[in-house]
């Protein structure tokens, strides 16, 4: 089916009280996966591509998003391509041409009004060219290896006064908020500040989106999407997924030079944790449907 739009399915979710679940993808085989689990359960799906995934791949978007787009196109669900955490001005311009119909403009680590200001020129840009955006304000840690920020430092959380200030004046349409998630976990023991979480959706006029959510259980998850979040940030869970698996097939068979071999088993990895997760997103509980291994 065609491309869908993330302000499309970003609209819908939220009229029905729930979350999509977008996926940070790397490689085809994570298109490929994000795809078959969101079939598996029958949901729509956004497929996000980072500016570091595009400086692992030399710096050119368009190898990546051109498979995203074609995969998505054969799709039995809605997909729809988000270009996420952009810090470039440079590639933030690429992603009309390249498929994207939405943009996360990442300048949270300014000061606020340097933040502020970016983000409104930004905001600006893309409405022009038609597309969605969505920023952050807060600091929600873990990237490039960086530890997770002291969540009582100033700035750590995301302030609702601050926030529907920020949001009028920089005229995004989703607000990326800190309330006790960190990027790039392993284990899922992160624990959300519910609190804030409720303040801040009395405080906005528009979607929030959780970033950091591989580190959250699936109780977290839940009451995430009860409080409020309508967009679901995910990527480490999927690569915790794949290279598990990659990891006990090459022990098991240490001969194999095949990569066809074992990257199909970690692509089946993560199509069982995107089927898994969705199916916890939409309130299915943890036991997604069953897939047969390829």
């Amino acid at each position: 089916m065609p491309l869908a739009t993330t302000g499309e399915l970003i609209t819908a979710a939220a009229a029905a009280h729930r979350a999509v679940a977008a996926f940070n993808v790397i490689t085809l085989e994570h298109v490929e996966a994000v795809i078959a689990g969101a079939e598996a359960v029958g949901t729509p799906v956004v497929l996000q591509v980072s500016e570091n995934a595009v400086r692992f791949r030399h710096g050119s978007l368009l190898p990546l998003a051109r498979a995203a787009a074609a995969a998505a196109a054969r799709a039995a669900v809605p997909v729809a391509l988000h270009l996420d955490h952009v810090h470039s001005d440079d590639l933030l311009r690429q992603a009309p041409g390249a498929g994207f119909s939405s943009v996360m403009y990442d300048a949270a680590r300014l000061p606020y009004e340097e933040n502020l200001a970016a983000t409104r020129a930004a905001a600006d840009w893309a409405h022009d060219q038609g597309l969605w955006i969505e920023a952050e304000l807060g600091e929600v840690g873990g990237k490039n290896g960086e530890p997770p920020p002291d969540p009582h430092a100033p700035g750590a959380r995301t302030d609702p006064g601050q926030a529907a200030a920020f949001v009028a004046d920089a005229g995004i349409d989703a607000l990326a908020v800190a309330v006790g998630s960190s990027h790039a976990m392993t284990t899922r023991t992160a624990a959300l500040d519910h609190a804030l979480l409720e303040r801040l959706r009395a405080a906005l006029g528009v979607p929030l989106v959780l970033h950091g959510s591989s580190g959250l259980p699936d109780g977290e998850l839940i009451a995430a999407v009860a409080g409020g979040i309508t967009k679901i940030n995910i990527g480490t869970a999927l690569n915790v997924a794949m290279t598990g698996a990659i990891r006990e097939f090459l022990a098991a068979h240490p001969e194999a030079v095949d990569s066809r071999a074992y990257l199909a088993v970690g692509r089946e990895a993560m199509v069982q944790s995107v089927a898994r997760l969705v199916t916890v997103l939409m309130g299915g509980g943890a036991d997604a449907p069953a897939r047969s291994s390829p």
